[in-house]
Parts: C-alpha cells; structure tokens; sequence
C-alpha cells in the first residue's frame, strides 16, 4: 500500500488518481473491468451459480406468468419476455380475449429479429400510439438498457417502420402526439438542447416532414433547469397542453398553453405536486401552504376548479388529511373520479373523491384488502378514455401477485367485487414462512418499522438477506420477491425489508428527514435495523449479508465504512458513491436536491460524512464487498463503482467488482441476464456469510 492508494481523502477530496476510470468506454477502464469481472465469476460462479441463474431465468422466463397489459383504444398491449424471445415481442389482444387462459395475441414487433437484422442492441423502452387512428406509433428503443432512447415511427397495418416518418437519433427525452402530423418534442437531441443533467431543456413543435433540429422552440428554460417537457390533455375542451419545467427534483412549474406556446402559469408552491383533468385541479403541497384565509398542512391533497383557479379562486376542497403515519401515496384521475392511495401505517387503503359543483363528495374503495401490497391503476393509458375500469395488483412477501379489474363507477346499491384476471404461479417453497413486521429504535430515538420474512421458529443462527433505499420520497414495500424467495428464502434463509427514513412511507416529513443533512440518519437507520436483528437474537451479525441498488448503493457504501461492525458481507449495486464529483458525472446534477451541491462548502460539509469514496480507511475491519455495475448506465456513472473496488482492492480489502456490457441502471436487459446479475450477488453473499 502507498500513499496515492490512499487518496483522494477528506483533507484533499479533489486529488483522485482513479480519474481514469471515470472513462466509460476507454481502452484501459474496459480492460480493468473485464479482467476485474472475469475474476469475479472465476471466484463465485462454478455449477452452483450456474444453477442458480437458470433457475431464476425458468422463473423470470415462465410461460404462465402475468402478462402485464395497458389498454389503448379497442386493444390490450403487452411486452413478452420469455427465453425464446429474450428482447420481447409487442403484442396486443382484446380484454375479452385477454381473460381467457390462452389469449390469441396479434405480434406487432419482434425486438429479437429487428436487434438481430439492424445489428443493434435493442432494448424495448416503450411507445406511444397516435391518438385519432392509431394506425401509427412512435416506438422507443433504446441501445443495451441506456435511458437515451431512439424514437421511430411505426406502422401498425403494414408492421413496418415508417420510412420518411417521426425519426429522432438517440437522446434522452420524450416525444408527444399533437395529431397524426405534429409532435410536441422534449429531447435533449441538438446544439443547446440538453440542461446540466442531460435532459431536455426546450419543447419544440416538430411538424411532419421536417427537420427536427429546426423545429421551432415553443417552450424552454435555461439550463441549470433539471428537464422540461409538455403533456397533451385531452380531457378539456378544444386543445390543452400542459407545460412543466422541473428545476429541481421536488419542484415543477407548469404552464396551461397550446402548440402557439404556453399562456397561464400555475400559481402553486413549485416543491407541490399538482395534475389537472377537465375542469379540476389537484394539489399536493409539499410544505405547510399559507393562504389568505386558509392554512394546508404539508401533504394535505386539495381540490378546487381549474377555472375559478385561473380566475384567483384559492377556496379549495380538502381531500386527504395526513397524520403521523397516514400519508398519501399517489392519486390519478379516472372517468372524472379521483383515485386516492393511501398508506396507514403501511396498510394499503384507497378512497375516491367525486368533484361537485360546490362540494367533492368521497367514498372508501371497498372489497380490497387492507393488509399486504395493493396497487391500482386505469387500465385506460389515456385519461380522456377512463371509464371507470382500474386494475388492481395484490401481493405479499410470500403470496404471488394477482391482477384483477375493478370498476370503481359502479357503486349502487353495492360495488361489484374485483374480478380476477390472471394470476401469477407460487416460484418458490414458502411453507413453514412468517412475515411479520417490527422496529429498530434509530440513533436519534425514531422508530423505523422492518418486515420480515423467514421460518416461524428463529434459533438466532438464521441467514439474513437485507436491503433497505431511503431516498426520494420513495416508499419500499414488502413485494413477493423471485430471487429472494427462491435463492434465499426456499433455503431457509430470512429476508428483512427496511422502511428508512428518506422515503415516502410517511410523506414529507419521512423523506426530508432522511435527504440532504439527513442522508446520514437515513444510513443510521439501516444499521439500526442490523443491530435490532441481533438483539432480538433471529441472528449473528457475520450472518447478515445487505444488498442495495443506486441510492441504495450508497447506502450500502456507507455501512461498509460507517458500520462494518454490523455485517457479515455486503452487495452494492448501480451505486453513488464518490459524493465530491457525482453532480459532475452523467445525471448526477439532477439530484442534487436530495443530496445537496458538492461544490458549496455548506454542503460539502454534511456531504463528505457519507462520501465512502473518501471515507474509506486502511486497517478497518470491513466486510467482504462485492460491487456491480452495467457498462450501460447513463444514469449513475460506472465510475462510482469501478473507483470504489480499485481503492478498496488497493487498500488490500476483500472487495470484488462486476460490470456487465449492458443493463442500464438496472441489472441486465434480459432475464437472462439479471438472472446472472442477481445470482452472481447471492452467490457472494452466501459464501461471504458461511452459507454454502
């Protein structure tokens, strides 16, 4: 070990001699990766890895598993991924053929025989058809999983690309059907298009047959701004767009304008969350909101006419109340009904509430269950043809998923219960299984609430897989989990889900605690956890193996150095790490509104604290790592990662890294290949812990 080993440091954060690997596609970083990966798979692949990845390849590539589906116009659509068609076949159905056992799909697109004919790694990313005929789409592929995306216009009648048609190179952004012969583009693509993140920072109005780089710029914002966009609202009368500048993470500023360009602005708290359908308009704010007459606490949802509103009407409808743990999740509007989920104390709960001309009246949504994973969504992908028919997903840690149809107009003299349209097949032995729920008393005394899952009976030897996020208002859920079921669970293992602060599970107060300054009472959280699993005796601490992704990732970084007392081994995917320079690496700028700016002294100041990159010490008694990330990932730079192992291999500590050549910010563009991605880690972590 030498001195440059031990840099960049906390007294000189900007002196980085791995520099070099921040160099995605250089020979040198390929290099070190691929001899770094290939070092990995020789030390934990072998017959029982390979049998661990088919095994969840055959799950993830079963022929009954649930056809998820989005209806558009008369037809159902749905992406197939099995093993014969690893990049997927987009197809589409009836409803009415849809709910039979085996639907008579009509293929439009085979990605596997267009990536193989183009010579191209196509990735399916989504489309979005025409609105009045939908006789064409615009289709978006992406190259190996990456969030830029190509935009070609597809043929549905002829199953063709469109020759002369809506064609836009690769980019990150998003296009919008105006009519059959004008797109609203929100692209990064061109001279000056892209803000300091990578997005797009200007909508322009892309007429067939022309140019798009001389499209005429309709809307823009500078380019410190995150991203800016425009969504068409069909829901009004005559045409309506919706124009949104993002400039940070939790904030949006829309305007209400057509194709000439933007006319009103919506006079909202820019951190509220907001939508518009028809004549109403929702609002979430995301701080205490004071009006004349009237004060909303932060996370209270309130309704009120779109144009009185325009016209300085603030006289609102309160719509959802929040309590200490009562928070909203979401809310979307169907048929002129609007969709409430909630979570009471991690219990799924859904209410509607029907806009009237001087009062919103509201109602539960009944026969759905009050305990587990409930979802809903339209089944309807455009909001102007809801009516009424929402989907529904249950699930718990050790119940496959189900998906029903709901009809939430229907409501006299009873509403009809759900109707089950397909369900997904037990994957893995969950006899003898428990779930149950507690928490960890964090070091500032917050309780945080933990599922788990593993036999009924704990001898305080169990093998413990846990994972946890904590980061952008997101809220984690105790899903039915594949490759935890069958690689861990099945095994007799036990599995913990970890409900840290900096997520949504009880809104705004649970997420600023947990962002910025408090990024690190988020990890603090986690560690808890680990140590509540030891003191209520389900097991040792070396037998606690913790896995987490992107935000995630930087979690898991942080108990490597912050708590290496608290674990037996540690897989830390698509992760942020080195804090000093993340603003300045692909998208990283973006979230800066969670984290904080590097570049300010103040921020540097807490920033540094959960830096493992600079944190990171020789002689510690770190536990085994095994870093991963994809080649492809134009989100969280692979130099995160690729650093981080070099230092630590450096350093002289049992750390190991995996890139694979595509993936995205995810684990692989196939099943295949997040079978491996997946595998390889619990194959780590299993032998790190002792657990062959």
């Amino acid at each position: 070990m030498t001195e440059r080993d031990l840099r960049p440091t906390l007294s000189a954060p900007d002196d980085d001699p791995r520099r070099w690997l921040e160099d995605i596609e250089g020979d040198r970083p390929l290099a070190w990766a691929a001899e770094q990966s290939a070092a990995t798979l020789a030390r934990f692949g072998g017959p029982a890895y390979e049998g661990d990845r088919d095994a969840l390849a055959a799950i993830l590539d079963r022929p009954d598993k649930i056809p998820l589906i989005s209806r558009r116009g008369p037809y159902v659509y749905n992406i197939w991924k099995d093993a014969r068609n690893t990049r997927g076949l987009w197809r589409r159905t009836t409803l009415a053929s849809y709910v039979e056992a085996e639907p008579d799909w009509e293929i439009l697109l085979d990605i596997d025989a267009l990536a193989a004919g183009e010579g191209e790694d196509w990735v399916w990313a989504g489309s979005s058809l025409e609105p009045d005929r939908r006789e064409r789409a615009i289709l978006r592929l992406s190259r190996g999983g990456s969030d830029a995306i190509v935009h070609r216009e597809f043929d549905l009648a002829s199953r063709s690309f469109v020759a002369e048609g809506f064609i836009l190179p690769e980019a990150k952004g998003s296009l919008a059907w105006l009519d059959r012969d004008t797109i609203l583009l929100s692209s990064a693509f061109g001279e000056n298009m892209a803000t300091r993140s990578g997005y797009a920072r200007a909508v322009r109005l892309w007429k067939r047959g022309c140019d798009p780089l001389l499209a005429p710029v309709i809307f823009e914002a500078d380019a410190d701004t995150m991203s800016v966009w425009a969504e068409v609202d069909r829901t009004g009368q005559g045409e309506r767009i919706w124009f949104v500048n993002k400039p940070a993470f939790f904030e949006v500023i829309g305007w209400l304008g057509d194709r000439s360009g933007p006319r009103e602005r919506i006079d909202l708290p820019a951190d509220a969350w907001w939508n518009g359908y028809d004549n109403w308009l929702t609002v979430k704010p995301r701080k205490d909101w004071k009006l004349p007459g009237a004060s909303y606490p932060a996370d209270t949802l309130l309704g009120i006419s779109l144009s009185a509103f325009l016209t300085g009407s603030r006289q609102f409808s309160v719509l959802f109340e929040p309590g200490e743990r009562r928070a909203l999740q979401s809310f979307f509007w169907n048929a002129g009904q609007l969709v409430i989920s909630i979570l009471d104390n991690l219990e799924p709960r859904f209410e509607i509430a029907l806009p009237g001309a001087s009062t919103w009246t509201k109602r539960p949504i009944g026969n759905l269950p009050t305990s587990g994973v409930v979802s809903l969504w339209s089944l309807d992908c455009d909001d102007h043809e809801t009516n009424g028919e929402v989907l529904v997903s249950i699930q718990d840690p050790i119940t496959p998923p189900q998906i029903l149809l709901l009809d939430i107009k229907q409501k006299a003299p009873a509403p009809h219960a759900p109707i089950v349209l397909k369900r997904s097949p037990d994957v893995f032995e969950a006899a003898g299984l428990k779930v149950t729920r507690h928490e960890a008393i964090s070091i500032d005394g917050e309780a945080i609430p933990y599922t788990q899952v593993g036999p009924a009976s704990q001898t305080g030897e169990a093998f413990v897989h846990m994972t946890g996020y904590g980061g952008f208002g997101v809220s984690v859920e105790p899903y039915y989990g594949s490759a935890v079921g069958k690689l861990w669970l099945e095994r007799g293992g036990t599995s913990v889900i970890a409900n840290l602060r900096g997520g949504g599970e009880f809104g705004s107060r649970w997420h600023e605690a947990g962002r910025r300054e408090g990024k690190r009472l988020s990890h603090d959280d986690f560690a808890a956890v680990a140590a509540d699993l030891v003191r209520r005796r389900v097991t040792r601490r070396e037998r606690i193996a913790a896995e987490g992704g992107s935000n995630g990732g930087l979690l898991i970084a942080n108990m490597l150095t912050r708590y290496p007392e608290r674990f037996g081994a540690l897989f830390c995917t698509i992760p942020l790490i080195d804090m000093r320079r993340y603003a300045k690496l692909l998208a990283g700028a973006s979230w800066i509104d969670e984290y904080g700016d590097p570049d300010k002294p103040e921020d540097w100041a807490f920033l540094k604290q959960i830096s493992a990159y600079h944190t990171v010490e020789a002689g510690q008694p770190y536990p085994p790592i095994l870093i991963a990330t994809t080649r492809k990932d134009d989100r969280v730079h692979p130099g995160h990662a690729r650093k981080m192992a070099a230092k630590l291999q450096g350093l002289g500590y049992d750390a190991h890294f995996y890139e694979p050549k595509a993936g995205g910010h995810g684990y692989g563009k196939d099943n295949t290949e997040k079978a491996s991605f997946i595998a390889l880690g619990y194959s780590f972590l299993r032998s790190a812990i002792g657990w062959a």
